[in-house]
């Protein structure tokens, strides 16, 4: 029963190409490059703080 209520969130084939179409549309070709070099650039910022934000509460519970 769970199974039906998600099933019409599956993401296929079909509908990543619709929104790689979209995407194509909306943004043009030249575009795409400079907004994934800003995506990459985000998610490493993203990690090197998260690792940061860890070691600096590991250093924090050695020190109790």
């Amino acid at each position: 029963m769970m199974i039906a209520l998600f099933l019409p969130l599956a993401i296929g084939p079909w509908q990543i190409v619709l929104v790689v179409l979209v995407v194509l549309l909306l943004f043009g070709g030249r575009k795409i490059p400079e907004l994934m070099r800003g995506l990459g650039s985000g998610i490493k910022e993203f990690k090197d703080a998260s690792k940061d934000e860890n070691e600096e509460s590991t250093h924090v519970e050695d020190k109790k």
